[in-house]
């Protein structure tokens, strides 16, 4: 987190209040986050209404933390979830030494950018069919050197990263689409459906990614999938189906369940 200027108590005070009524969790940490963000008292009182109106705070203030990085965020691109982080941690635990490394479905480029952080050298690449977030991931692998490629899954890739890619890291949709509108207000209004929808049980994209993945896989490497407890099991059978050995990985804490599958 970003040191927090000392600011005057009655404002921090008026900003928790103000974020309190309008129903935020959180509000004496997202209080300091946008009084630490803000550059004048007016453009810190503008962050507090848009805020208050139900801006995701990450789009307030134009950035997420992601495993220790600053990570901006465009208005229209799927915010990273903390949970993702452990996508991270399984995939530097399980390949340490990978030297290319792709993050499909990228959004922010926020696993790629977290990857080649925790990585060093590394070749990266990130993809996306939505512009919004290509442009966004740009600017926020740019520090590793990563490109990104516009385009639906795969296709979107230079061919002669087939069979050399050490960590295939896939934030694909899992999202039932009859389960959207239950969704937090947040997501449903501000994120790309296409982030979000995950067809009819949650796992067409996810499924794609399976039948693809060992074509672009290194001899052991690893794809890993975020996905819901309740789809795991399928899951896994789509990754065994396609030759890859699948197995679950769950973090209680994040509440974050991770397949993954390794290339033989």
């Amino acid at each position: 987190m970003p040191s927090v200027s000392p600011v005057p108590p009655s404002s921090r005070d008026s900003v928790v209040v103000a974020l309190r009524t309008a129903g935020c969790v959180f509000a004496e940490d997202e209080a300091e986050l946008i009084l630490a963000t803000a550059r004048t008292p007016a453009e810190a009182a503008a962050m507090v209404e848009r805020r208050v109106a139900g801006l995701p705070l990450e789009l307030v203030v134009g950035w997420a933390e992601f495993r220790g990085l600053r990570i901006t965020v465009d208005p229209g691109v799927f915010v990273p979830r903390r949970r993702t982080e452990f996508m991270v941690e399984q995939a530097l635990a399980r390949a340490p030494g990978a030297g290319v490394v792709v993050d499909l479905c990228c959004g922010s480029g926020a696993v790629g950018a977290a990857l080649a952080a925790g990585l060093g050298r590394v070749e990266l690449h990130a993809a996306d069919i939505d512009p919004a977030a290509v442009r966004c991931a740009r600017g926020n692998v740019a520090a590793a050197g990563g490109h990104v490629h516009q385009g639906d899954l795969f296709d979107a890739l230079p061919g002669d990263l087939r069979g050399r890619v050490g960590i295939l890291a896939a934030n694909v949709p899992y999202v039932p689409s009859d389960e959207i509108g239950l969704l937090p207000l947040e997501a449903r209004a501000h994120e790309p459906l296409v982030a979000l929808d995950g067809g009819a049980d949650g796992l067409g994209v996810l499924r794609r990614v399976a039948a693809e993945a060992p074509r672009w896989l290194a001899p052991g490497g690893c794809v890993l999938v975020e996905t819901s407890r309740h789809q795991a099991p399928a899951a896994l059978d789509a990754f065994e189906r396609n030759g890859l050995t699948a197995h679950l990985a769950v973090s209680e804490e994040l509440y974050a369940h991770v397949v993954i599958g390794v290339a033989p």
